[in-house]
């Protein structure tokens, strides 16, 4: 049985209960279903790593944006502080999962897919995740202010901080918490940029905050709609998101999104060849793909809905291919 057997039933007549709950082993009634206990130092430490999310990298290909985008990337300098950026906001975004993982562990449980993750199953302990956490955080600082600068130790200790905010009270605000993950996304641009000294152009950061904005109302939108009234369980802030603002949320931030996409595309030397003003047409259509995907109720983990959709794919492929084109030119 769970602790929940033992609240009276909330459809039986006031004054009424349910059959007497037969009070089984304490364990039963503290641990949900799906907890487990570490079964070796083997199981601990593959419980970590899937705990870093290794999967999330991928976010960090922003931090490459800026020096490929002015056709600087692979001068040897560059290519070194822009790798060493990378890893740094890899490990310092693994430490940040770490330590919401572990405050989050009680929610987390409560989801039907959370509860699977490595702290919430009981797999890594809570202390071990918010020790390592923690020292993923600051390790990548100093490690950025050692091997880089100390304007790229900044922008991660602000991510660093942001982070924590958002683990400890931020997500449980709405639109502010948006907001915030947001600005999680528009770091990492900007380290790309401070770590190479690359001037980051203003249409690129617009490009990169609403397009952030509008994956992450998507997100809210597809977990509300899955969920249901469950939601507020897991996330506290979809409480005051109604289905219908965030649908109008993700049309306007797509068309600002678009709009400054366009403005950064058509802003380079009209006489040259047009790479970045054909990648116009992939941008739109990825936004537009996204979108009906997010209707058919995809979108709770837009990783996977982005990795696991074949017309997206082609369309990210043909883009960096584009991209690539245009970097080469402005550096050459």
């Amino acid at each position: 049985m769970t602790a929940s057997d033992l609240v009276r039933d909330p459809s039986a007549a006031p004054g009424t209960q349910g059959p007497a709950p037969t009070i089984g082993p304490v364990s039963a009634m503290t641990e949900p279903a799906g907890v487990s206990q570490p079964t070796g130092p083997v199981a601990v430490a593959r419980g970590l790593v899937r705990a870093c999310r290794p999967r999330q990298w991928a976010k960090n290909v922003l931090v490459l944006a800026a020096p490929a985008a002015a056709g600087v990337l692979f001068e040897p300098g560059v290519l070194r502080a822009t790798i060493i950026a990378t890893v740094a906001f890899s490990l310092c975004a693994s430490g940040g999962y770490l330590l919401n993982d572990a405050l989050d562990v009680h929610r987390d449980r409560l989801h039907e897919v959370k509860r699977h993750r490595p702290v919430a199953s009981g797999r890594v302990p809570v202390g071990l995740a918010k020790t390592l956490g923690a020292i993923l955080m600051v390790g990548s600082v100093a490690a950025a202010a050692v091997l880089v600068n100390w304007q790229l130790a900044g922008v991660l200790a602000g991510y660093a901080c942001l982070t924590f905010s958002y683990s400890s009270w931020l997500k449980h605000v709405p639109i502010v918490e948006m907001l915030a993950v947001a600005a999680g996304f528009l770091l990492r641009a900007v380290a790309g940029g401070v770590a190479t000294d690359v001037p980051l152009s203003p249409w690129f950061l617009t490009v990169a905050t609403f397009g952030s904005l509008y994956i992450v109302a998507g997100k809210r939108f597809a977990e509300a709609n899955a969920l249901g009234d469950q939601a507020v369980h897991t996330r506290r802030c979809l409480a005051a998101y109604p289905p219908a603002y965030l649908r109008q949320m993700r049309e306007v931030f797509a068309g600002i999104t678009l709009l400054a996409y366009c403005l950064w595309a058509f802003q380079g030397d009209p006489a040259g060849p047009p790479w970045a003003q054909l990648s116009v047409a992939l941008v739109t259509f990825g936004v537009m793909r996204y979108a009906l995907l997010l209707e058919r109720g995809e979108g709770g983990a837009p990783e996977d809905v982005i990795l696991g959709d074949r017309a997206l794919l082609i369309a990210a492929g043909l883009w960096v291919v584009l991209f690539c084109l245009g970097a080469w030119r402005v550096g050459a």
